[in-house]
């Protein structure tokens, strides 16, 4: 691709993708098409090929997708299988469609088995039973990957799969219900500051900034949603609140503290996909340098037949089966959850306690990743989780202003 490639970023006001928009920006490619949720429907497949019909991109990075926490993956199982495989299969079934020379697909660490050998290297997907609480949206972004490597193979496309381990970063989501465990644990902690200093002025720019909603039953005893805002009494906030486990100088979290996580800062992220998307082929990653003329033949002028029926399928018993093409992105570096609290805790100020509701799900007790093949294509991470902790914190309090 060069400098006047147009580029499609799906999700490019999310975490990772508004990260991605603005590296390529950085680097030269102003080229760029974004669309909003209320502008673009992805899980709209006749909408989907409309956008196509009228952009025509050159390359895509899918980084759009409906994501959450262990509460959020517990309550909407049937969204997060539904939502993810509609928009994948729609804009990837487009990319193919309409002749697009490069597609990034973004996927995630929670694709590997729950009791997967540690750190987990990319050959391990699919050898034992995923974690429960989230596998709906792992067998979605599986299916996503096994799109990408299964539309190489059958028609020779350039459609790369990357994995990332838990992303944290600007424009995160700070939904209390819905958002990520960095994003959730760090404004838990700071309301509950808010609170046992009486600033109700913060407290309130807060809650205007992100409402929160509950469920509460009403005077028939149905349950009912609760939107509370700034607006709301005292009372109203702080019900809603300890509603989360945020209370005066006192924090409760799910779990016991002690599943290991590994975090990658989202511009860290957005450095590795640009550098996949820009230099790295499906061609680099299975090791064969023309693996298109391989798969379909040639014509007389060295072009690929994509209507030869040679080694349709990857069925060529000299390359053996080839799999578990995805690069996993990370540090390859872990902590605890306890210790991302009082990572926290120190960071935000705050002087009171992180208590844990073991009687609440840990999910996955380790998700360490092996980044071995991503080294090898040229990538390594830069932000460590303590600068980083403390960069999501300044973003977070710039965003309420």
């Amino acid at each position: 691709m060069d400098k006047n490639s147009k580029i499609y970023v799906a999700g490019h006001r999310g975490l990772v993708g508004s990260a991605i928009w603005n590296n390529l920006k950085s680097r030269g490619y102003n080229n760029l098409v974004g669309r909003t949720h209320s502008e673009l429907d992805l899980t709209d497949q006749i909408a989907v090929k409309r956008f196509f019909d009228d952009e025509r991109p050159d390359a895509v990075v899918l980084a759009a997708a409906f994501v959450g926490g262990i509460m959020a993956n517990s309550l909407y199982r049937a969204d997060f299988i539904m939502q993810n495989m509609k928009m994948q299969c729609n804009v990837i079934s487009e990319a193919y469609a309409h002749g697009v020379e490069k597609l990034l697909f973004l996927g995630s660490t929670c694709i590997y088995p729950k009791n997967a050998p540690q750190p987990m290297k990319e050959d391990v997907l699919l050898t034992s039973p995923l974690e429960y609480t989230n596998e709906e949206y792992a067998i979605a972004k599986i299916a996503g990957l096994k799109m990408c490597e299964s539309y190489n193979l059958q028609y020779g496309t350039n459609y790369i799969a990357v994995m990332p381990t838990n992303l944290y970063g600007p424009n995160d989501n700070f939904h209390l219900e819905n958002s990520h465990v960095m994003p959730a644990m760090m404004r838990k902690i700071y309301l509950a500051k808010l609170i046992n200093e009486g600033n109700w002025d913060a407290i309130r720019t807060d809650m205007n900034k992100r409402p929160v909603t509950m469920k509460k039953a009403d005077a028939d005893g149905k349950s009912q949603v609760v939107k509370v805002t700034g607006a709301n009494s005292e009372e109203e906030i702080l019900e809603v609140l300890a509603y989360y486990g945020i209370y005066d100088n006192r924090v409760v979290l799910w779990g016991t503290g002690t599943p290991l996580r590994e975090f990658l800062w989202s511009e860290d992220m957005a450095d590795a996909s640009v550098h996949v998307l820009l230099n790295v082929n499906f061609s680099d990653i299975i090791g064969i340098e023309k693996y298109s003329s391989v798969f379909f033949g040639s014509t007389t002028d060295g072009s690929v037949d994509r209507n030869s029926s040679e080694g349709r399928g990857g069925a060529i018993p000299s390359l053996g089966e080839i799999r578990n093409c995805h690069i996993n992105v990370g540090t390859g570096k872990e902590l605890t959850i306890r210790e991302l609290s009082e990572l926290i805790v120190k960071t935000v100020g705050f002087t009171g306690t992180v208590e844990f509701d073991a009687s609440k799900p840990d999910g996955t007790m380790r998700k360490l990743i092996d980044v071995s093949k991503l080294h090898s294509l040229g990538w390594t991470h830069k932000v460590e989780i303590e600068d980083g902790v403390r960069k999501l914190f300044d973003w977070y309090r710039m965003s309420l202003k």
